[in-house]
């Protein structure tokens, strides 16, 4: 647990993009199993305590030294695990020796809402100031460090020399300490089996599309569908349905788990059927129709009646046990069309692709399309295989006006009036290159409008869970949550560390399903520049 208590230390105190993939590299080499395994659960979300809530954590410290000194304190420090690990008292007497990050969990994980109130302090009088600011930020889940998943898995892959993008794939075969991950990474074990439960596979994305000088008759156009991107596996009997980070959101679409009968992992945008807010009946609905969906642990049979949702195919990677991801994309689209009549028609429908000469055609194509569900179109090399991430050359996206972009949060401060007790104006940033490179943040635009109530409340609500700095009455968030932008224009100004001032931005959406590292780079909105 001391070495555990350490590494959290040194990524508290570090704002090194690099430095911190040393730190969690290091610590994954030279510590053994299965402690180095529950730590990396633990930077990745993956690690759930229900019986361990904050509410216990304060109930249990005021307790034990003055609440007013509690409150006093939380209110200046700002954080609880802080706050809590250094007030808590030293206990009387000899206590047993302290635990590993192994036996620690072990223990988490027994306690539940009847025992925790009896186990919880034990655990923790076992424990100096920094193992107990550990152990309270491991219970809760609430790290804030600075590390998202996908750079904790980059440190994995950095520590043992091994491609990102297979740790990705093999991430959800295994369940945490992911010993058989350290066994092929570390150990030259054979990797994880992928034919035994239905796994996500990284997908391929694309770059906006900054200049016309590509030949479209090296690229296939389609419509870029306003929904979430997602995944559909069927393995060995079994179906789940995954966002574009790698969620499982099965239990919030029962209705697409259940639709794929047969072995095939396929790429698709989840959309909402019907005439909701603006859609076409029969055809797709709006965004707006589909959040009504989005986030729920269980779905009401009103819900599943009354938001249907569907899948816009896009590509098809597994397909029977074969491999398709080496093929170029006209074959995966034959082999896709060829699946169509072995597919519900309910659940899913082909994305179309759209005939055009030149960029001329093809652009008023883009500005004269009026459904709601479509926000551009997406361009796709002919010849290109199915790559994970990025790759130059082969898919970009062509989003529609008004102008959007994707951008992270990097600050927020409140409002004013009617506003004054939330976080309601926002700044956001865009990558200065890429971020598995070492690429930073830089702020691009601030918004204070765009979101409705129950939005505001969300941000607010992220916010002050999230907050890592503070700076008088600005917060600095971790920078984990993607906001769609509109905004009219773009120009270059050297008032700004980016260079680039936008016109009228607001926040057009919050896009809780891309994570961090996907937002736009700041050459998007380079190409954007009026003069």
């Amino acid at each position: 647990m001391q070495a555990f208590a350490a590494l959290l230390d040194r990524l508290t105190y570090t704002n090194s993009r690099n430095r911190k993939l040393e730190l969690i590299a290091d610590y994954l080499r030279v510590t053994p199993d299965p402690d180095r395994g529950w730590a990396l659960a633990a930077l990745t979300g993956e690690l759930d305590f229900t019986a361990v809530k904050s509410s216990i954590i304060r109930n249990l410290l005021t307790e034990r030294v003055d609440p007013v000194l509690y409150t006093l304190s939380r209110d200046y420090v700002g954080d609880t695990a802080e706050t809590a690990s250094l007030l808590w008292p030293e206990p009387l007497g000899e206590q047993p020796p302290e635990p590993s990050l192994d036996e620690t969990v072990a223990l988490l994980r027994g306690m539940t809402r009847a025992n925790v109130a009896m186990e919880l302090p034990r655990l923790l009088d076992r424990l100096d100031a920094n193992g107990r600011y550990a152990l309270i930020k491991l219970a809760t889940g609430a790290m804030r460090i600075g590390v998202s998943a996908r750079l904790a898995k980059t440190a994995f892959a950095q520590a043992f020399e091994v491609d990102v993008e297979d740790v990705e794939e093999y991430w959800h075969g295994v369940d945490a300490p992911y010993e058989p991950l350290f066994d092929w990474a570390a150990k030259g074990a054979d990797p994880p089996r992928l034919d035994l439960v239905p796994l996500f596979r990284p997908f391929m994305l694309a770059h906006p599309l900054e200049e016309r000088e590509v030949d479209l008759s090296d690229y296939a156009a389609e419509w870029k569908w306003d929904g979430i991107r997602v995944q559909i596996v069927h393995t060995a009997g079994k179906t789940r349905v995954y966002s574009r980070s790698g969620d499982d959101i099965s239990d919030t679409f029962p209705e697409m788990a259940e639709a794929l009968p047969f072995p095939a992992v396929l790429d698709g945008e989840l959309l909402v059927l019907g005439s909701h807010q603006g859609g076409e009946e029969g055809g797709a609905a709006s965004f707006n129709a589909l959040q009504q969906r989005l986030g729920r642990k269980t779905v009401s049979k009103k819900m599943l009646r009354d938001y249907p949702a569907f899948v816009r195919l896009y590509d098809a990677l597994l397909i029977d046990g074969e491999d398709l991801r080496e093929r170029p994309w006209s074959a995966r689209r034959l082999a896709l069309e060829s699946l169509m009549e072995r597919l519900d028609d309910g659940r899913f429908d082909l994305s179309s692709l759209i005939s055009a000469q030149d960029f001329t055609t093809l652009s008023d194509l883009r500005e004269k399309a009026r459904d709601s569900a479509i926000e551009g179109i997406m361009l796709k090399k002919r010849d290109s295989p199915y790559v994970a991430g990025r790759r130059s050359g082969l898919w970009y996206k062509w989003k529609r006006d008004p102008l959007l972009i994707d951008c992270v949060l990097m600050y927020a401060q409140r409002g004013s009036g009617k506003r004054s007790s939330f976080y309601s104006d926002f700044t956001f940033g865009c990558w200065d290159g890429d971020p598995d490179q070492g690429a930073e943040l830089l702020p691009v635009g601030k918004a204070y409008f765009g979101f409705t109530d129950e939005e505001l409340k969300f941000l607010d609500r992220h916010v002050r869970q999230n907050t890592v700095k503070r700076f008088g009455p600005v917060r600095e968030t971790d920078k984990s949550l993607v906001l769609e932008i509109a905004f009219d224009s773009v120009h270059a100004s050297k008032r700004h560390k980016s260079g680039l001032a936008m016109r009228f931005p607001r926040i057009h959406r919050i896009r809780r399903d891309k994570p961090a590292h996907e937002a736009d780079r700041i050459a998007a909105l380079q190409v954007m520049v009026k003069d």
